[in-house]
């Protein structure tokens, strides 16, 4: 009843999304944020409209579309309608302006949408991704030190990797801006960074998998693996997130989907050779260019995917999103998770429970 999700791509009007601004909002407000509790209403939603990137960092997103899981759960009550984005704060502007249902998101957006809608709009409901984001440099460049009159990119203004660099170069006391003393940070779509790091236009990128594997096939050199900065290499990249407002409404369609991610995380895990040659074959049918067999091998060696979100880690990261200048000040992040669905999921499945270290209740 569904057609193949792929040829179902939509693309979000830009003008729906100006009223909802791209700068990172403050810290929650003091009223009490509305609750998230699924409801006792089991209507399923009669579509679910689901973003992700082409990125292999998504590829649970990639394959749960490819191989009909997420259609498949959800049933045929709902219709899946996809939609894909380069960087996560366009994807939160659609979320927040009511075009988007559910989507796979970096950390640092997630906790900028829950911050901009003051703990209000949005969930976190799962984990997808973890690790699988690095520094990479012209090999010249060997050392911190070397960066300065250089030109790094990341993403978008306010993602993931954004932060990330932002907050590395202040620990390495260099400072960001123009002039042959400070560490040049541009904002660039992954493809544009990589063809003008091919010119020689940028020194390189903190980058999402399998951005920063192609920049290595062109030539890079690994400066920084974020895995190095977290405790056991752990740091989850990308989560699912809903709004909170159709979690409330449609707790059954909710974790349908969910059902369908830890599918498609199980297979990526269990099948890794079908889930390489199913995320490329997608990446290619959206972006219309597929990754070389050498870019694809290491971009999935150096990530891992659980459905486990690493809820502890979250605080740490809105303390970097204010030490990376993404946001003023320092985002509470107690009530963003809502796991309810995603431990039922797991438990079915003989999995243990994940924790929300006490951030699905209010500070």
């Amino acid at each position: 009843m569904h057609a193949p999700a792929l040829r179902r791509l939509v693309t979000v009007g830009a003008a729906a999304l100006a009223a909802v601004g791209l700068a990172a909002g403050c810290s929650r407000a003091a009223e009490t944020p509305a609750s998230s509790t699924p409801a006792q209403n089991t209507t399923p939603a009669a579509e679910l409209r689901l973003g992700y990137f082409p990125n292999i960092t998504h590829a649970p997103a990639l394959i749960g579309v490819a191989q009909n899981f997420y259609a498949e759960e959800l049933g045929s009550d709902t219709t899946l309608t996809t939609q894909t984005f380069n960087a996560g704060p366009d994807e939160v502007n659609a979320l927040l302006g009511g075009s988007l249902d559910a989507g796979f998101i970096g950390t640092s957006p997630a906790i900028n949408a829950f911050a901009k809608s003051n703990g209000e709009a949005i969930r976190l409901i799962s984990g997808s991704t973890q690790a699988g984001a690095q520094l990479v440099t012209s090999p010249d460049i060997t050392s911190p030190e070397q960066l300065k009159g250089k030109i790094i990119a990341t993403p978008q203004l306010g993602n993931t990797q954004d932060v990330a660099l932002k907050k590395w170069l202040g620990e390495q006391n260099l400072q960001i801006g123009e002039g042959p003393d400070k560490v040049t940070v541009q904002n660039i779509d992954n493809p544009r960074t990589l063809d003008l790091f091919k010119q020689g236009q940028v020194a390189g990128g903190w980058l999402p998998e399998p951005w920063s594997s192609r920049l290595v096939d062109a030539g890079a050199k690994v400066l920084v693996d974020e895995k190095s900065l977290w405790p056991d290499g752990r740091f989850p990249t990308t989560v699912l997130i809903v709004r909170t407002q159709f979690l409330q409404e449609h707790p059954q369609t909710v974790e349908a989907l969910v059902k369908g991610l830890q599918r498609s995380i199980d297979f990526a895990t269990t099948s890794p050779d079908q889930a390489k040659t199913i995320t490329n074959d997608s990446i290619k049918a959206i972006t219309n260019s597929a990754l070389a067999p050498a870019v694809l091998d290491r971009a999935f060696t150096e990530l891992s995917f659980d459905s486990d979100p690493l809820a502890s880690t979250f605080p740490q990261l809105a303390k970097d999103s204010v030490t990376a200048g993404a946001t003023p000040t320092e985002t509470d992040v107690h009530g963003l998770f809502e796991l309810t669905a995603l431990n039922s999921v797991r438990q079915a499945d003989g999995k243990p429970a994940v924790n929300a270290a006490g951030l699905d209740k209010q500070g």
